[in-house]
């Protein structure tokens, strides 16, 4: 019987396989499928601290304001005493997901103000996250912002978070890091306890013909694993934080490189987008079927062996 359990951010998981943050862990009943189909742990969709800005200022707008404009209309607007907000919904799902899942769920986090990083993450370590994925999505896009100044950001927002929370704490990075073990060092030593590599930022494209930026989703495909499979080979054997692989993993293969090369879990959210959670049973069994024909006995046995320093 192959052992395929992994350790990662701390967490014994029964196997390398983690749906990453989609729409698909918007729905409880789809978290359960995807428990069902095999995966080890579940990353939540992201907590938007921009959206929860919007919402509250459109709250403040349509129904505070219209009672002080006119008081007769205060009978036509919907009582809002129990109004449950954006926050509010995200914290009630991720409660009921901790009660009826069997597996550690992740709570993932992207804020716009330094109060926000800060109050979220203590938020959602109250509500019994497992551990927290942040998803720190900065273009430095600002020709006197210098890339010292910009991994300083990552940094001092690491440092301050992990003050007030004592989950575990994973950066998900981006691939425009000029030095990236040199920076992996520096949020080792802030106190992250893993990353994940890497984020995928919108890319927005143009139409040709109204001649506007339109914002398309590209859903990831298998060659788009060679980044963060190259990059996880060389950090492999320069740091002891956990390594998660996210981007273009569709099968059995595209999941077996990435552990080979170093990967403490593999991340999964396109081909479920496309296949349903059918799409990770199948990974899983591939990958048991080329364990068990290579004799292995362990993932533990396999991971990193191609990574830069053993190979």
């Amino acid at each position: 019987m192959i052992d395929l359990s992994t350790d990662y951010l701390g967490l014994r998981l029964k196997n390398p396989l983690v749906p990453s943050a989609s729409p698909l862990s918007k729905s409880l009943d789809s978290l359960l499928l995807l428990e069902d189909a095999g995966a080890a742990a579940v990353v939540l969709h992201s907590l938007y601290e921009e959206e929860l800005i919007a919402e509250d200022a459109m709250t403040e707008r349509f129904l505070l304001h219209g009672e002080l404009h006119d008081a007769e209309a205060t009978g036509f607007l919907p009582d809002h005493g129990n109004f449950q907000g954006a926050l509010e919904r995200y914290l009630e799902h991720l409660r009921l997901a901790k009660t009826r899942l069997g597996i550690p769920v992740i709570a993932s986090l992207n804020g716009v103000t330094p109060s926000g990083w800060i109050d979220l993450g203590k938020e959602l370590q109250s509500a019994g996250a497992d551990a927290l994925e942040l998803n720190v999505y900065h273009v430095a896009a600002d020709p006197l912002e210098s890339g010292d100044a910009v991994e300083a950001r990552y940094v001092a927002l690491l440092t301050e978070l992990r003050r007030v929370v004592d989950i575990p704490v994973v950066m998900k990075l981006s691939p425009f890091f000029s030095s990236l073990p040199h920076f992996v060092k520096r949020l080792e030593e802030a106190g992250a306890a893993g990353v994940a590599l890497f984020n995928r930022f919108f890319q927005p494209d143009i139409d040709l013909e109204t001649l506007s930026v339109v914002d398309r989703v590209q859903l990831s495909t298998s060659p788009d694993t060679l980044l963060a499979m190259r990059w996880i080979a060389i950090l492999r054997g320069s740091t002891k934080l956990s390594l998660a692989a996210t981007g273009g993993v569709h099968t059995a293969d595209d999941a077996l490189k990435m552990l080979l090369a170093g990967a403490d879990v593999v991340h999964m959210a396109s081909a479920l987008l496309k296949r349903g959670p059918l799409a990770l049973t199948e990974v899983l069994e591939g990958m048991t079927r080329w364990l068990e024909e290579r004799e292995y006995t362990s993932v533990a046995q396999m991971k990193g062996s191609m990574s830069q320093q053993n190979s």
